[in-house]
């Protein structure tokens, strides 16, 4: 990154010196804090179009670590010399999100788990360097070559993260033992015979016009020389590493954050974080009790519609009927892409602004579909020709109902994350924000209140579609309970699990499924429901204070303007919102 250059002192017509601007001081820190996180992102680099990340796939090591945290001090130290009181509204809300992200980062720099935890059972480095071939431009030469040179680099980054968490293992901070289970026989799955097996190989199945074919000869063989003897050979090292060092010391016990050194107050740090909030973890909890027992109620109204007598019935028959289940993979992600579709018409009733950038509905890849979520999405990139994908788990279709569909499609795709995250990329900010900035309590917020827009665009039209919308906002309110149960009440896995059968329609594997991520990713599954009811707290304030000029098109391009903020910066930029609509309502609306 840049070194910063003490501004000038301008001069008066007296010669004395004047005060600086704090406007061009706050600009000129933000184009550094840029500038050094493209220097230190690759990837993000890469999916705007900048080439200073080709071949490159960042630096896991502990000097690197290191060198960032001291680079955010000296970061924040400028920052908070800066009076955000001198600066314009705009600015005042990029500062208050630039210095949140300081405070934040710099906050989980004191526990030794952010310095050494680097997996889930999801996954870490390793599982996001397998998108690599379908995150990846391939329309020039210089962009082969960046693809095959990250092939290269790979087996460094991979040894990078094989040393920090070695020393999680000597410190006590590995993942439990049981979600944990089938963890290395899904790295083997990233380990092919040969180059051409592998989906590494997909970027070469067909020489471009813009590659001459001496050129395209040499980065086939690079490519095929990396693949079988450095990044195959690195997958088995971690394997080994695991199977070896690692799952021998695997925590047994309570699953819980807690049983780690530290591990009451990184949870409660957890909480702050990934909230956006000051609540603690009791307050979450109690939070996530009231949510079920509301939404438990409205499961029963459902199910008595369907004639069921009791809630408990109806989600039997939903659990059990194969009617309810595909029978292939191609069927589901078939159904999958219909619906996605259909709800695509109803976007401009609720928008005024839709995002240019497309979307897909593709299978999440078999190397890493086992034991994954049911979906997810992937952010897409103008610059480098690709599309967001709405990622689909097409194995044990026995757990994939299909009267979850409707409420999956709306958070994951439209008006979901695609819409928010696209629309973000496209807004006119800076893009450190446009690009750089991610809130989970407001992504995910807003992915579950986007959920509940599907009662509006009419896509629940079955009983089964309703318990499968309340069902899956159960799922995020007993989150709060069994996440915060497992990490700072000492709650064992299988309590986790019965409170999730008993209160969601989810199907076994899927909870199972669940709650091993909660274990292995403290705090992260807060944010949804969290952020979820800020925003619907925020839409009902609109609505009561400005009444019949209340615009739902408007309230929903003001929330998403900003991007991605912290959900106080959001509650303070609504309520400016609100007093400038009834303002201009003053004037005369419509």
């Amino acid at each position: 990154m840049k070194r910063f250059a003490i501004a000038a002192l301008l001069s008066t017509v007296a010669a004395t010196p004047a005060l600086a601007d704090p406007a061009e001081d706050y600009r000129e820190l933000r184009e550094e804090v840029w500038e050094g996180t493209l220097d230190s992102s690759p990837a993000l680099a890469t999916s705007i179009g900048d080439r200073r990340g080709d071949g490159k796939l960042g630096d896991l090591s502990l000097e690197e670590y290191d060198r960032q945290i001291e680079q955010s001090r000296a970061f924040l130290t400028r920052l908070e010399a800066i009076d955000p009181e001198l600066l314009p509204d705009d600015l005042q809300v990029d500062y208050a999100i630039l210095k949140r992200g300081f405070e934040d980062g710099l906050a989980g720099t004191a526990f030794d788990h952010n310095r050494y935890i680097l997996f889930t059972n999801r996954g870490g480095w390793f599982s996001g360097f397998s998108s690599l071939p379908y995150r990846s431009p391939f329309f020039t030469e210089a962009d082969y070559e960046s693809y095959v040179a990250r092939l290269e680099a790979f087996e460094t980054l991979n040894a990078q993260g094989i040393a920090r968490s070695r020393e999680a293992v000597a410190r006590g901070l590995t993942q439990p033992c049981g979600p944990m289970e089938g963890f290395a026989d899904r790295i083997d799955k990233q380990i092919y015979e040969s180059a051409e097996d592998s989906p590494y190989w997909r970027p070469f199945a067909e020489r471009p016009s813009s590659v001459p074919e001496g050129d395209w000869m040499a980065l086939t063989e690079r490519a095929r020389t990396a693949l079988n003897d450095s990044v195959f050979p690195a997958y088995a090292a971690f394997a080994k590493f695991y199977r070896e060092e690692y799952a021998p010391n695997c925590r047994t016990g309570a699953p819980g954050i807690l049983g780690t050194p530290g591990g009451e107050a990184y949870y409660a740090y957890r909480v702050k974080s990934f909230t956006t909030t000051d609540m603690t973890p009791d307050e979450v909890h109690n939070l996530g009790l009231s949510e079920v027992a509301r939404i438990r109620a409205e499961m029963v109204e459902v199910a008595k519609e369907a004639g069921f007598g009791t809630r408990e019935e109806f989600i039997e028959h939903l659990r059990t009927d194969p009617q309810y289940y595909a029978k292939s993979p191609e069927e589901l992600v078939m159904a999958a892409s219909a619906l996605a579709k259909e709800i695509d018409g109803h976007m401009p009733k609720l928008f005024g602004r839709l995002p240019r950038q497309p979307y897909t509905v593709l299978p999440i890849p078999a190397a890493q579909a086992a034991g994954n979520t049911t979906a997810y999405y992937e952010p897409g990139s103008l610059q480098t020709g690709q599309a967001g994908i709405y990622r689909v788990n097409t194995t044990e279709l026995d757990q994939r109902p299909l009267w979850e569909l409707p409420a999956l499609g709306v958070h994951e795709a439209v008006p979901g994350h695609h819409h928010q995250i696209a629309l973000q990329q496209e807004l006119d900010i800076h893009p450190l924000r446009s690009n750089g900035t991610f809130f989970t309590a407001f992504v995910e917020g807003w992915g579950l209140y986007s959920e509940r827009l599907g009662i509006e665009m009419g896509l629940y039209d079955t009983p089964a579609k309703q318990m499968g919308r309340l069902s899956y906002e159960m799922w995020r309110a007993t989150r709060l309970v069994v996440d915060t149960g497992i990490h700072s009440r000492g709650w064992s896995k299988q309590q986790a699990v019965d409170f999730m059968l008993d209160n969601t329609a989810l199907t076994p594997g899927n909870v199972d499924a669940e709650v091993n991520r909660y274990i292995t990713w403290p705090g992260q599954a807060l944010a949804y429901k969290i952020g979820e009811l800020k925003i619907r707290e925020l839409r009902r304030r609109a609505e009561e204070i400005l009444g019949a000029d209340f615009d739902l098109r408007r309230f929903h391009d003001a929330v998403l303007e900003n991007g991605s903020v912290p959900l106080d910066v959001l509650e303070a930029h609504i309520n400016r919102w609100i007093e400038g609509q009834k303002r201009d309502c003053g004037k005369g609306c419509g």
